[in-house]
């Protein structure tokens, strides 16, 4: 459908554009990502302006005239390409109270609380962490002024333990927060490459299990790259006096103050980077001097540090207020050939609305710590960027990898600051400009020396009203969700198109394509799939000097930073590798990521995609033998919701209450309304539940999540017949109470009530759960006896005392599992359910099904529960608080699969199941990868996500984690 548009408040008659259905990967990630209540039931085109009239209201709000601005940033979000950053797309205009700010830069002290001078301590930045991702924002931190391993700690005699030790603390706290649900959290580490313990720091995520929730670059210094390039040596220093030993081993103090730690080769720091960063893709790379003389606000602040992402470069409590322009808005089909061309007007109409908007976010959001807000209103930095460069340069005929299209690039970068800077201008004049503003200072800056006379004699005259302008995010999920699956950011295109295979909710499976925007175009427009153009280049088919010239080509007109991930062969030569580094430093970078393949922890198996379930033909015999035919499906696959599902709006739910001799208390069963009803929740309430209750229905809802119904159904029948002490349960419908056998089947029995009355179970289909079981029922031990572990508990504060058993076998692989648990003693009668599920659990081949029940249940509170015991694992008899009997427990296990070496120290398989293989699309074109070996996927749990138009991207389960 063709549509001619004019571009709000310019007269010019916008370029005609296809608006074209929402592919189907596209409405899923819009729905799941950003559209809330109502919207969430409406179909993908629908919801999409919904979200966006719902941001232009929110917005507009802050303007004197809301109903005509909310008009104008409504259509320049439909018509002009305007998407703004996914915090404010998900939140703006909800009752939800997250910041709509993607990221902070929050400082850190030396001191181990309170603070150090005007810096927080390390514990008092922990809680402004936290609290900023509760919030919703990821944080970048600069570790460096944490004093060293082996310092002097002057207040207690000791020796410090360095950054690193606390690194691990904050990140311990960023998976607590993650596991609260607000949003996946995100750190960026950086350490000066001159602090002491800077080759312990590039070498720290070696550690398996340690340090995940971080990205780690090295702020390199001139004075460093000198050195290396002189042959000269290079001092490791910091302010913290060092310990008796370091100073007798050679440490001094210079005449500024500083104590050297040690003296060092400079190349031999260069190498260690390099060489990790080559085989295990950490750490990254930032020139921090660069960052520091580039600075717009050099004459008020010094930055030493940047967001997760990269691509903005901050002071303490500084935030990224991100949007993009979707380049593809702008094309303008040519009559007479395949090509598009660039509408330069309606492109500066979308410059200048996107900057308006992203000011006025500044003053709507909520601010997670006063601090970020009093640094937000001093500056009012935003960053405006672009998406869909390499899709909008195949339809131009312009090669991403060639002179043409990076001069296209150079000059479409140079226009958006120009505009943007001139938007900012106006606004200054209507609205003021930035409190900390300085004509002199501010003009006197590098990058405003570069601008335009024009544009710097309107700063000079009228002051500007945002400190910076620009910044080019990583776009990943705002482009798969309104702009139509388009390259990511500056990025190239990846893949022109893949199958993806979704489970719908009648169990059934449904696979479609999922295409890049650019090849979408060209073939329903009648191009011939099989002969693309020959400007339909993807970033596996260009050199690493090719990523690495666009952003030589565009970064001078950038006023904060891009990230951009530069793709490089498995098996690009060493030194070839290294000369990138070189290169981008000596071309006036401010820093640069890689992305090189690296191993497979473990292999991934390439089997049929149907498993066989697991035979029971063996019933009668006694021993009830195991028989594995085939690798199933991983099973976190399996989950429709990962996670809760976040209803802001919230859902359904209905409450039974049981009444039984010992207790009283209440059930609600919660589901979602989306196309059919689908239930994903048990809770127990009050204060008469049965001990142990509330964790089985925790560790059941994420069976209800699960999309396997027959799974869900065997889970319920086989709890329905737990043992305890029996009583009349009042059954909806049901005129006469009936009997059931415990609370735990009571509960079960309610659950497959109200399951069925949604119509859960009419039609079962698929059970890949069900189906990656290695045995349906437990295996029994006939007289030779079987394995086992077992541990004692016992919980002072509740009375509970008991053996907790692991029954274990070996399956035909040689590799131990445990398969059934049985507690001994003293323990609340709910307990025997809960072991119930988990033996059920543990018997799921994909030790990742297991794992993941565990994790959920390991930080279980009880009120007056918690009580001291032995922690898992540690050889010096070490004790810690234990929230509660269910929560040892659950560590206990985790403990004996680490012992297996199933299961690693963060409770995650060691080495994950895969069951994808390579498919060719064609002649003539690349392999659309079903599968492509990687790192672990934190969803789905398999190995393999990959860097995709940098952002980690699964390409097992299509889950986009952490850019940059």
């Amino acid at each position: 459908m063709e549509t001619t548009i004019t571009a709000p408040n310019s007269g010019l008659e916008q370029a005609i554009y296809f608006d074209r259905p929402l592919q189907e990967v596209c409405e899923e990630a819009l729905i799941e990502k950003y559209a809330k209540g109502p919207e969430k039931q409406e179909p993908g085109l629908l919801a999409r302006d919904m979200i966006r009239v719902r941001v232009a209201k929110a917005l507009a709000a802050n303007e004197k005239q809301p109903d005509v601005w909310e008009s104008a940033f409504a259509e320049a979000q439909r018509v002009l390409g305007v998407i703004m950053g996914g915090r404010i797309n998900s939140a703006a205009g909800t009752s939800l109270l997250a910041t709509l700010i993607n990221c902070f830069v929050e400082p850190i002290g030396d001191a181990t609380s309170g603070y150090d001078g005007v810096l927080p301590g390390i514990y008092r930045a922990l809680e402004e962490s936290a609290q900023t991702m509760r919030k919703g924002g990821g944080v970048g931190f600069c570790f460096s002024k944490i004093r060293p391993r082996g310092a002097k700690v002057k207040g207690t005699g000791s020796k410090a333990s360095g950054p690193l030790s606390y690194m691990k603390v904050f990140d311990r706290s960023c998976k607590t927060v993650e596991s609260a649900g607000a949003r996946r959290g995100a750190q960026m580490s950086i350490l000066r490459i001159d602090h002491p313990d800077i080759l312990d720091f590039i070498v720290a995520k070696r550690e398996k299990g340690e340090l995940t929730q971080f990205n780690m670059s090295v702020a390199v210094t001139d004075a460093f790259m000198e050195a290396k390039a002189a042959g000269e040596m290079f001092e490791l220093v910091h302010v913290a006096e060092p310990s008796d030993e370091k100073i007798n081993a050679g440490a001094y103090r210079r005449d500024d103050g500083k104590w050297v730690y040690e003296v060092i080769d400079p190349q031999t720091i260069w190498d260690a980077i390099m060489d990790n960063t080559y085989r295990h893709a950490d750490p990254g790379v930032v020139f921090i001097d660069r960052v520091n003389q580039e600075n717009n606000l050099y004459y008020v602040e010094v930055i030493d540090a940047c967001n997760p992402c990269g691509e903005q470069f901050l002071p303490k409590y500084g935030c990224c207020c991100l949007g993009s322009i979707f380049l593809g808005a702008h094309a303008v089909p040519d009559p007479d050939s395949w090509k598009v061309t660039f509408c330069w007007a309606t492109f500066k109409e979308g410059v200048r609305a996107a900057v308006r908007m992203l000011d006025d976010v500044l003053d709507v959001t909520e601010w997670p710590l006063e601090e970020h807000r009093k640094e937000a209103m001093a500056k009012r930095r935003i960053g405006l960027g672009f998406t869909g460069l390499g899709s909008l340069l195949c339809l131009m005929g312009l090669r991403y990898d060639r002179p043409e299209g990076r001069k296209f690039a150079a000059e479409m970068a140079e226009v958006m600051r120009d505009e943007a800077y001139l938007a900012s201008i106006e606004l200054a004049k209507e609205k003021g400009p930035f409190p900390l503003f300085d004509k002199e200072k501010y003009l006197n800056s590098a990058f405003v020396k570069r601008l335009p006379k024009h544009i710097r004699d309107g700063i000079a005259e009228h002051g500007i009203r945002n400190s910076h302008l620009l910044s080019i995010a990583p776009t990943g999920t705002i482009s798969l969700a309104f702009a139509d699956n388009a390259s990511n950011g500056i990025e190239p295109a990846f893949s022109w198109h893949y199958t993806r295979n979704k489970r719908m909710e009648d169990g059934s499976k449904k696979a479609y394509q999922v295409m890049d925007h650019a090849y979408r175009l060209y073939v329903e427009d009648g191009g011939d799939p099989d002969n693309l153009p020959e400007s339909f280049v993807n970033a596996l088919e260009m050199s690493p000097y090719d990523h690495l010239a666009m952003v030589e080509a565009v970064a001078p007109f950038i006023d904060s930073a891009i990230s951009k991930t530069i793709n490089c062969p498995e098996d690009i030569p060493f030194d070839e590798f290294k000369d990138i580094y070189e290169r981008a430093y000596k071309s006036g970078l401010k820093g640069i990521t890689t992305y090189r393949p690296n191993d497979v922890t473990g292999a991934v198996l390439e089997v049929t995609p149907k498993a066989q379930a697991p035979s029971d033909l063996d019933d009668q015999n006694p021993d009830r033998k195991i028989r594995i035919d085939t690798v199933p499906t991983p099973a976190l696959a399996s989950l429709r919701w990962p996670s809760r599902p976040e209803t802001p709006e919230g859902n359904p739910a209905v409450t039974y209450m049981v009444k039984s001799p010992e207790s009283s208390f209440a059930v609600f069963v919660g589901h979602v309304e989306n196309g059919k009803n689908s239930p994903f929740e048990v809770w127990v309430n009050g204060q008469e539940q049965p001990r142990g209750l509330g964790a089985l229905a925790k560790a059941l809802s994420m069976d209800m999540r699960s999309e396997d119904r027959g799974w869900l159904k065997a889970k319920l029948d086989a709890l329905v017949k737990t043992q305890g002490k029996p009583f009349e349960l009042q059954m909806p419908g049901n005129d006469q109470p009936v009997i059931v056998p415990s609370h735990v089947a009571a509960l079960a029995k309610l659950v497959d009530y109200r399951c069925t009355q949604l119509g859960t179970f009419e039609e079962i289909g698929d059970t890949p759960l069900r189906d990656s079981m290695f045995a349906l029922k437990e295996p029994k031990t006939g007289t030779d006896g079987t394995l086992s572990w077992s541990v004692d508990v016992k919980n002072p504060a509740t009375g509970d005392d008991f053996v907790l058993f692991l029954k274990e076998l070996v399956l035909p692989d040689g590799t131990h599992r445990p398969f059934s648990m049985w507690l001994a003693g003293a323990y609340p009668e709910a307990l025997d359910g809960l072991c119930k599920a988990l033996s059920i659990d543990m018997r799921v081949l994909d030790p990742a099904w297991i794992a993941k029940k565990l994790r959920s249940l390991r930080d279980f509170p009880e009120p007056q529960g918690d009580f001291l015991a032995k922690i898992p694992g540690n050889q010096e008899g070490k004790q810690e608080t234990q929230p509660s009997t269910v929560a040892y427990i659950a560590r206990l296990i985790l403990h004996r699969y680490r012992m297996l070496g199933i299961l690693d120290n963060n409770g995650t398989p060691v080495s994950e199941m895969g069951i994808f293989h390579h498919v060719e699309n064609g002649a003539g074109e690349q392999k659309a990868q079903a599968f492509m070996p990687g790192k672990q996927c934190k969803e789905c749990g398999v190995n393999a996500v990959i860097r995709k138009d940098g952002c980690d991207f699964c390409t097992a389960c299509g889950e986009i984690g952490s850019c940059g």
